[in-house]
C-alpha cells in the first residue's frame, strides 16, 4: 500500500467517526426522532397516575335541577300602608309631641293647627244651616198654598230655588268641615273653634317631622310622614335573560345589608316589561313581621328556581380556571416508548344552576352528549396535572 493510500483511509475512517459521534453512535442515514409535542387542550397520564388521581369517568345525565339566583333589590312599602300627611287649609302650628320614630295610630292627634279661616267656615255654615231651615219650612208651606191654588207657580218656583240654592251650600261646607277635622253634626254656636286636630290615617311609626311651634304651614308643605311595616315588599331588579327563571308563588330568601339574619317573602308578580338596560322588575311580599327591615333598605335575596331537565353532572366534575369553567372528556388510549398512555380532551363549558351536588352545564355545538365519558372524579387532579405540565391555553 502506498503512502497515498494509507492517508486516504485515515481521513475516510476520521469522517465516519465524526458522523457516528453526531448521531449518537447512530449511522448517519437513520433519522433523529423528534419529541412528541401534546397540543395545550390535552392531558395524558399512565395507568399509575390514573389510579392514583383517583380518576373515575362517567356520563352526562338530564336532570331536573332545583337552583338559586341571586339578585339584588329594596324594600318597600304598599302605597296605601305609607301616608304623607299636610293641613288641608295651612295654618300654624299650635302644638305637636312627636319625633321621628314614634309609633302612632290610626285617628291620633299629630298636631294642632290655628286657622282664622277655619271660624269663618264654621260661622259660615252654621248661618246657612240656620237659613235652610227656615228655607225648609217656607217650601213646604209654599207647596201646600200652591195646592190649594192660594199662591202662583211663579212664587214657588222662586222658593224652591232658594231652597235647593241653600241645600247645596250647607252641603259644601259640610265637606269643607270634614276636609279640616271638624264634625258638623256635633257644632254648633257654642263650639266654634280657632283650631284644628290634624289626625293620622293610618297606624305606623313617624318616619319624618317637619314642623315646630309656631310655624306657618300651606296645604302643599309635607308637615308628616308615617309608615306602617307590617305589609312590605320587595322590588327585585332581574335581567332579561333571567325572565324564564322566575314565577309566582316562588319562595325567596333575603337578607339586609352587614345581617345575617334570614328573611322570607314570596314572589307575587313580575315585570310586564323591559327596561332599557334589559332589566325588569319582580316584586315580592315580605312574609312575617321582620323588626331590622324598614323601607328604603338594600337587600340581597337569594330566588328559589323552578326545576326544569337539564344537561348535568356532579359538581365535582366542573372545573374553574381564569375565571372560565371547563370539564374533562376521555380521548383515546395511545402507546409511547413502549407505555400505555390515556389522553383526556378538556371541554370549555359554561355553568347553569346547582343541585343536591349537581351542576348544569351548557356544551359546545356539536358536542356528542350520547357517546361522551366524562371524568366525573378526579377532575381537579387533571387539571393540576395539566397546569404543572404546562400553561393551559385553551
Amino acid at each position: 500500500m502506498t503512502k497515498k493510500s494509507f492517508n486516504k483511509n485515515i481521513f475516510l475512517s476520521l469522517v465516519f467517526l465524526v458522523l457516528m459521534s453526531c448521531n449518537g453512535g447512530k449511522p448517519a442515514t437513520e433519522v433523529t426522532k423528534e419529541a412528541e409535542v401534546i397540543p395545550d387542550n390535552i392531558v395524558e397520564m399512565r395507568a399509575d397516575q390514573i389510579k392514583l388521581a383517583k380518576v373515575e369517568t362517567g356520563s352526562i345525565e338530564m336532570r331536573s335541577l332545583s337552583g338559586t339566583l341571586k339578585v339584588n333589590g329594596t324594600v318597600a312599602v304598599a302605597p296605601q300602608n305609607f301616608a304623607t300627611v299636610c293641613a288641608p287649609m295651612g295654618g300654624f302650628i299650635k302644638s305637636t309631641t312627636l319625633m321621628p320614630g314614634n309609633a302612632i295610630k290610626k285617628g291620633q292627634t299629630l298636631a294642632v293647627i290655628e286657622n282664622q279661616e277655619f271660624v269663618d267656615i264654621q260661622q259660615n255654615y252654621l248661618e246657612t244651616r240656620n237659613k235652610l231651615e227656615y228655607a225648609t219650612a217656607e217650601y213646604k208651606r209654599h207647596s201646600e198654598l200652591y195646592k190649594d191654588d192660594v199662591y202662583s207657580e211663579k212664587n214657588v218656583q222662586q222658593v224652591t230655588t232658594d231652597f235647593k240654592n241653600l241645600q247645596a251650600q250647607v252641603k259644601g261646607l259640610e265637606q269643607k268641615l270634614a276636609l279640616i277635622g271638624i264634625n258638623h253634626d256635633k257644632l254648633d254656636e257654642d263650639d266654634i273653634s280657632r283650631s284644628v286636630d290634624l289626625v293620622s290615617p293610618i297606624s305606623g311609626f313617624v318616619t319624618k317631622v317637619n314642623v315646630n311651634l309656631g310655624k306657618f304651614v300651606t296645604p302643599t308643605d309635607v308637615l308628616f310622614e308615617i309608615v306602617n311595616s307590617d305589609k312590605l315588599f320587595l322590588e327585585l331588579t332581574l335581567f332579561e335573560k333571567d325572565a324564564n327563571k322566575i314565577s309566582k308563588g316562588q319562595k325567596a330568601r333575603f337578607y339586609i345589608t352587614n345581617e345575617t339574619e334570614q328573611h322570607e317573602a314570596i314572589i307575587y308578580q313580575t315585570g310586564q316589561s323591559i327596561n332599557a338596560d334589559k332589566s325588569y322588575k319582580v316584586y315580592a311580599s315580605v312574609s312575617g313581621t321582620c323588626k331590622n327591615v324598614l323601607p328604603g333598605m338594600y337587600v340581597n335575596v337569594i330566588i328559589e328556581t323552578s326545576g326544569s331537565m337539564v344537561t348535568a353532572l356532579p359538581s365535582e366534575a366542573v372545573v374553574s380556571f381564569d375565571d372560565k369553567d371547563y370539564i374533562f372528556v376521555y380521548d383515546k388510549e395511545k402507546v409511547e416508548a413502549g407505555n400505555p398512555f390515556t389522553e383526556y380532551r378538556i371541554i370549555p363549558v359554561q355553568k347553569g344552576v346547582s343541585d343536591g351536588g349537581f351542576t348544569e352545564i351548557i356544551l359546545p355545538e356539536g358536542f356528542d352528549v350520547k357517546t361522551a365519558k366524562v371524568v366525573v372524579k378526579g377532575a381537579y387532579n387533571l387539571l393540576s396535572a395539566k397546569k404543572n405540565a404546562g400553561e393551559m391555553a385553551c
